[in-house]
């Protein structure tokens, strides 16, 4: 039975897959365009699922790993001509590498020291960007991925595309993800989290199994960042603001940080956010600066609330009810 268990997960996954390839051919452009915006932070929140739920680390700059992978994405496509599904590789590893920089020492660190870092590279890491020519400055590059392929129809738009390319990344980097997390590695990293000292009594190197965590988890950021690039079009310093970091912090714990499957409630709550905050300014007749800095005060809203009625999130908080239920009918 044990065998058959990941065969299980990957056909479910597949069929997954397929349902949302079908929807995105029944959908107008709009819808499509947000359900690929969906799919990327699937992704991105997945990655911080894995650092601060399973190795219990604090990233409040995951959107600087973001912009890694983005600019060296853009920058292979631009530059060497790069095909598509190259550049996506290339920015996972460029990410991959800064996480692994940066995890050494968070190796070193833990709790606000920790997160005071990450801040301080969210923060910085835009206004580094400026100071090269290469990458645009404040205007940034442009991302283009190219035409879809003309075998799909006619009919077939970019938005289409987009949505099906970042729907298909979600899917495989969120099973892969989740085999990861059952693996050995996954219960090494519980393990530091819930009680280093005991982990290490028991013999794991829990300074290289946090390097491992941040080095996987920037590597999927950095995925999500090219992503991001591709569904808007471009990259530059505006796309990648500290905002971002605090809207997956707050996606994350939306979803229960201790677990994957309610991913996708922080990931449809991040994107609904903006159209809520318009619908409500319009409603209300606020002005300009309302408008701007409402999904902001509406995201923040969220994370308070959460983290006081529900901090393990609704689906971690729904299992442990039906728990109690069935120990109560047990008794």
């Amino acid at each position: 039975m044990h065998k058959l268990k990941p065969r299980v997960h990957f056909a479910l996954f597949l069929i997954f897959g397929f349902i949302l390839f079908l929807a995105g051919n029944r959908v107008d452009e709009l819808r499509v365009y947000q359900g690929a915006s969906i799919a990327v932070f699937v992704i991105a929140i997945s990655s911080l699922i894995l650092l601060t739920g399973y190795s219990g680390q604090v990233s409040l700059g995951h959107g600087a790993l973001m912009a890694i992978g983005a600019y060296s994405a853009t920058l292979a496509r631009n530059e060497f001509q790069i095909p598509i599904i190259v550049t996506f590789f290339i920015a996972v590893l460029a990410a991959a590498v800064g996480g692994a920089l940066l995890g050494a020492a968070a190796a070193r660190l833990s709790g606000p020291y920790l997160a005071g870092t990450t801040l301080a590279l969210a923060i910085g890491l835009p206004s580094l960007a400026n100071q090269f020519s290469i990458l645009g400055g404040e205007q940034g590059l442009l991302f283009d991925v190219g035409f879809p392929p003309l075998g799909l129809g006619e009919d077939f738009t970019q938005y289409k595309w987009f949505f099906w390319i970042a729907a298909l990344a979600a899917l495989i980097s969120t099973w892969l993800l989740s085999n990861i997390l059952s693996s050995r590695y996954g219960r090494n990293w519980r393990a530091g989290r819930s009680n280093e000292v005991a982990a290490q009594i028991c013999g794991i190197n829990t300074g290289r199994s946090k390097i491992l965590a941040f080095t996987i988890s920037a590597g999927i950021a950095g995925l999500a960042g090219a992503l991001l690039s591709m569904t808007i079009g471009t990259v530059s310093p505006s796309a990648f603001p500290l905002a971002l970091s605090f809207a997956l912090l707050t996606g994350a714990v939306l979803s229960g940080v201790s677990t994957l499957s309610g991913v996708m409630i922080g990931a449809v709550t991040l994107v609904a956010i903006p159209e809520i905050a318009d619908v409500v300014a319009h409603r209300i007749g606020s002005s300009e600066n309302i408008t701007t800095n409402l999904p902001g005060f509406i995201v923040s809203a969220l994370l308070i609330v959460t983290v006081l009625f529900v901090p393990n999130g609704p689906v971690e908080q729904h299992r442990a009810r039906e728990a109690r239920k069935a120990a109560k009918k047990r008794l």
